[in-house]
């Protein structure tokens, strides 16, 4: 690894994160076209860590009126159904949090073989065009103004699927949100913001392996690559939503099948 394999990773992480195309799937498949030994799943979580401060950043205001929600709540100055977004936002993350543990060493051990990948890209790929082609945005639902407790939960369960490289968290989350009639653009917003706890909390659990596991890296090297994902990924934020609103999800799905496609013949 050096820093031109920083850079590419950086870069490949700070667009695919916010593409619903999966980043894990990319960075993955990485050091096989970079002929170079596979940086491991904490590398990967490291460069998720710059996305992460990118929506921290593109999102602040969201992330202070809901940590302003809370405190009023923590002071039974509002109830939990005064704070809709906020509610649905932790109901959500705790079903992601309680599936993911269990899905966690599934995960890592069997989810990186290339064909595997490939079933996820095409599978999930299939259920995005559909969900965007099919399901009609209902004006009346709103996670922002109403406490929507079965989407949120949904919408919780199905980002856990995302520890499998090839399936997309934001993918997945935005198909489950558009099944459930939310807009593009809402479903994108949660799905971006309900990230944060899983790659914080996942960072958090494999700095020590990033630092001192079989994977040691060079710490200049892991911050450069933050630095790029995190640039490029807000830029890709601010990109994406504009794109989504005048053309769709579909097109992410196509990309998917053929992606899918291009790993079947080159590794069967």
């Amino acid at each position: 690894m050096d820093y031109f394999c920083a850079l590419i990773y950086g870069l490949i992480q700070g667009l695919t994160e916010f593409l619903p195309v999966s980043s894990s799937g990319h960075l993955a498949l990485l050091p096989k076209f970079l002929e170079i030994k596979d940086p491991g799943v904490a590398f990967d979580l490291a460069m998720h860590v710059g996305t992460a401060m990118a929506i921290g950043l593109y999102f602040l205001k969201d992330i202070i009126k809901m940590t302003f929600d809370l405190s009023l709540f923590a002071r039974r100055k509002k109830s939990l159904s005064e704070i809709p977004y906020t509610y649905n936002y932790i109901v959500a993350t705790c079903c992601t949090v309680v599936t993911a543990l269990l899905f966690k060493k599934v995960a890592e051990s069997y989810g990186r073989g290339e064909v595997f990948i490939a079933m996820n890209l095409a599978f999930f790929g299939i259920l995005l065009a559909l969900s965007d082609r099919f399901c009609k945005a209902d004006s009346n639902i709103s996670m922002i103004k109403n406490v929507e407790l079965k989407k949120a939960i949904t919408i919780g369960l199905v980002q856990s699927f995302a520890l499998f490289p090839g399936v997309s968290r934001s993918g997945v989350t935005i198909t489950a949100g558009r099944f459930l009639n939310l807009t593009r653009e809402e479903a994108s917003r949660f799905s971006f913001l309900l990230s944060l706890p899983l790659i914080i909390g996942g960072a958090i659990l494999k700095t020590p392996e990033l630092i001192h596991g079989p994977h040691q890296m060079d710490l200049g090297l892991v911050v450069f690559g933050i630095f790029v994902s995190f640039v490029i990924g807000l830029l890709t934020i601010h990109f994406f939503l504009k794109f989504i609103k005048n053309v769709g999800l579909v097109s992410f799905g196509i990309y998917r099948l053929i992606l899918a496609a291009l790993i079947v013949y080159y590794y069967i």
